[in-house]
Order: C-alpha cells, then sequence, then structure tokens
C-alpha cells in the first residue's frame, strides 16, 4: 500500500504543477479576470486540488522574538543533543548577560505522527517564563535502517538521557502520548535515586490509564489488538527514501484515521476555504492555511515503536496494572517521592478521555497529596488542552506557577494559589 500511495502521488504530480499554474495566472491582480467572482472561483478551485493532493513537509516553528520581563528580545534555535531519531532543540532567548535563569523546561513532543512544530503555541506560551527546550522527533522514513530500531524502551532512555544533558533543577512536559513513557522514565529515575530527575512533572492530555473513560480511539486498539495493527498497519519504507526497507507505521494512515473521526468538519472546513477565497476573505484564508499546513504534515513512526505502543498502553494497560518493564526493570511510579506532579486534561478531549491523565494522580502512591495538583479546562477538547487561547489564559499561569513553586530552589509545603483554584 505504501508503494501505492507513493506511486499514486508521483502520478497526480503533473496535474497538481498544472493547478498551481491555473492558480496563479488566476489571481494574478494583473489578470482583469481574477477581479471577478467566475476568476476567483477558478483560482480557488485550482488551489484546493492543489492542497488536497500535497505532501506537506515538515514545518518550521519559526520564532524569532518573545517578551520576557516586558521587552522584546530575540529567540534562535540550537540543536544541544542529538541521536539518530531525535534532536533537541533548545529555543536560545537574547537576556541580558546576568539576569538570573529562568527554570529550564523540556517539553516532551508526541511522536503520534505530526511533527513537534504542532506545539508551537505551546512553546511560544511558555518562551516569556522559561528556558525552553523540545523534542525534535525523526520521521522514520528518513533514518536510514543501519541506525538501527527504536522502540518505547529507546524512547524512556531519550528522554532520561535528556534529563541528564540538562541537568538537575529541569522541568518536565509531556504532551499526550509521551506522558506514558516519561511518568516511565521518572518512575526509573526515582528508583534508581537518580539526582537528575525532574523537580516537577507536568502530564496534559496523556493516555495513563485508557480504560477510563475510554475513547473511540482507545477502543479500537482494545477491539483489534495488536497482532491486527501488525498485520494491516505496518509496511515498509519504499525507494527512493533514506529509510528504504525500514517497517513502519506510515503518518498518512495516522492522518487518514484522524480525519475519518471528524470527517464532515473536514469537509465543511475546505468547502468554508473554497468560499472564503471566493470571497476574498483574507482571515479565514490564513487561518486555514496555517491550520492544515500544519495538520496534513505527517511523519513515520517505527513499527517497533507503534507496536509495542499499542500493546503496552491501550491493549494490556501495563503501566496501571503495575505491570509495565523497562530493560527488564519494573516501572513503579510509587518510587516517585521528590518529583511534583501536575495533570491537565481538557473536557471534551475525545483522544483522552476525562480521568485517563488524572489516573497517574492514583499510581504515584508516595508522593505527598501537596505535591500533586490537577486541572481540567473546561470546553476544550484534545488540542486546546496544549494550544489555543484557553490554554494561553488558563492553563498557562497555572503552569508557571507550579514550576516556580516546586522548583528546587523555591519549593514550598503547599499547592500554589493558582493551582488549588483549579477544577478538580
Amino acid at each position: 500500500m505504501y508503494q501505492l500511495y507513493e506511486l499514486n502521488h508521483a502520478a497526480v504530480q503533473p496535474f497538481r504543477a498544472y493547478a498551481d499554474a491555473i492558480r496563479l495566472i488566476y489571481s494574478n491582480p494583473l489578470n482583469p479576470i481574477s477581479h471577478t467572482a467566475w476568476g476567483r472561483s477558478v483560482a480557488a478551485s485550482a488551489e484546493l486540488f492543489e492542497r488536497t493532493t500535497r505532501r506537506y513537509g515538515k514545518p518550521t516553528f519559526g520564532l524569532t522574538e518573545t517578551v520576557v520581563d516586558w521587552k522584546t528580545v530575540a529567540v534562535s534555535e540550537e540543536v544541544v543533543w542529538k541521536r539518530p531519531f531525535c534532536n533537541l532543540i533548545r529555543f536560545k532567548r537574547d537576556l541580558p548577560a546576568g539576569r538570573a535563569a529562568d527554570p529550564k523546561l523540556l517539553i516532551v513532543a508526541p511522536m503520534s505522527g505530526h511533527y513537534a512544530t504542532l506545539l508551537r503555541g505551546t512553546v511560544e506560551a511558555m518562551l516569556p517564563y522559561c528556558d525552553v527546550y523540545i523534542t525534535d522527533w525523526a520521521d522514520a522514513r528518513m533514518v536510514p535502517v543501519t541506525a538501527g530500531r527504536f522502540d518505547l524502551d529507546d524512547y524512556i532512555d531519550y528522554v532520561i538521557d535528556m534529563l541528564h544533558e540538562l541537568g538537575p533543577d529541569t522541568h518536565v512536559v509531556a504532551v499526550c502520548q509521551p506522558s506514558v513513557p516519561v511518568l516511565a522514565a521518572v518512575s526509573v529515575m526515582e528508583a534508581r535515586g537518580d539526582r537528575m530527575a525532574p523537580s516537577t512533572m507536568t502530564l496534559m492530555g496523556g493516555p495513563i490509564d485508557t480504560r477510563r473513560n475510554p475513547t473511540a480511539v482507545n477502543l479500537l486498539a482494545e477491539e483489534k489488538g495488536t497482532d491486527w495493527f501488525r498485520e494491516n498497519v505496518i509496511m515498509q519504507v519504499p525507494w527512493p527514501n533514506p529509510g528504504f526497507m525500514r517497517d513502519v507505521y506510515p503518518g498518512f494512515l495516522q492522518l487518514s484515521g484522524f480525519m475519518g473521526m471528524n470527517l464532515d468538519r473536514h469537509i465543511i472546513a475546505h468547502k468554508d476555504f473554497f468560499m472564503h477565497l471566493v470571497k476574498n476573505d483574507g482571515d479565514g484564508v490564513v487561518k486555514h492555511r496555517e491550520f492544515y499546513d500544519e495538520y496534513l504534515a505527517v511523519m513515520d513512526l517505527t513499527a517497533e515503536f507503534y507496536l509495542q505502543t499499542v500493546d503496552t498502553v491501550f491493549v494490556r494497560h501495563l503501566l496501571p496494572k503495575g505491570e509495565m518493564m523497562h530493560r527488564g526493570e519494573r516501572v513503579d511510579p510509587s518510587a516517585i517521592r521528590n518529583v511534583a506532579l501536575f495533570t491537565v486534561e481538557g473536557e471534551n478531549d475525545d483522544i483522552s478521555g476525562l480521568g485517563q491523565t488524572k489516573a497517574a494522580q492514583d499510581l504515584c502512591t508516595n508522593l505527598p497529596a501537596d505535591m500533586k495538583a490537577h486541572y481540567v479546562q473546561p470546553k476544550v477538547g484534545h488540542y486546546g488542552v496544549f494550544n489555543g487561547s484557553r490554554f494561553r489564559a488558563e492553563i498557562v499561569p497555572r503552569m508557571v506557577d507550579f514550576i516556580r513553586s516546586y522548583g528546587r530552589e523555591n519549593r514550598v509545603a503547599a499547592k500554589p494559589k493558582a493551582v488549588r483554584a483549579a477544577k478538580t
């Protein structure tokens, strides 16, 4: 199927190029027809065809500045740690010499089909308050088979290595899928007495225990079982990609699944996009392009990581059952005694249902109650947990307050005020 997908994409290339040429001709202001409804309709049809048949490349973060201490400062990206399947990117802020350091924040982006740039809004919102780092996971089809395998155990090792790279008093945030491996990594570090364990751990919309309020995604995985996924969705990367012959879960399948869950919404969005183009409504056009340029850019996952995640998290629920293993070592969240825990959920989340992330609170049985906090953001779905206006206005202040209060230099005995007022 992957080879057929590549063949179809190549076959449509000439038609896509022709459609793009038509769009340029009929949207050129020097062409009198471009100022008519008919001309804009032709250009809109051509752009809609080109965009729906395009392969979207990896987006950029594009964050060049932020505001710190009420002053605009420049931001630049630098890779501070590198492995075959991940780069650790630091968003370096041009701060005055001698200024007190802000908390180090490691944002672990999901490896679930989209690039780390999906968290652009998350990074942007935290930049004024923290020294931000993010995991930039590699597209598996771009990694040669000579680089070896990458599974859930490797993911956990990567998180531990990155925390060691950043040093003590680091704060970690896991968005969605990485909530499980991050909780596992912190559990392992605490069990070992690792002094590089983070000061705080924030889990956002993650599938810690998918038996609680299961969603359609959870039910499908449990119904089909791991073998079904191995037989039906695992494919080999076709030539001439660098990862030729690597077994992967293709990104286009993941995207098809996500779009199928809300197909009517996507159809309406594209219909509205066409009408915005015809009516020359610039705001609606820009918003559509920005969202779908990111949403339609997908990456492949290694087969071993995908299948192990499905089996561990969604089929057998090993972490909440206390049966999850890492390199022969049992993952025991009760070993966590020093890492403050903040869990965040969305009221209308249709990917990780209410209660699934909060389950981490129950698993960390030896963590003092005053080092735990939970918040449910009303009126948001999965995406709204880490992006959007409500995220910036309601969730970010709580995250910042939690991080500052439980940093090792400023740790207090009670919950921060903002978090204490949160809905539980």
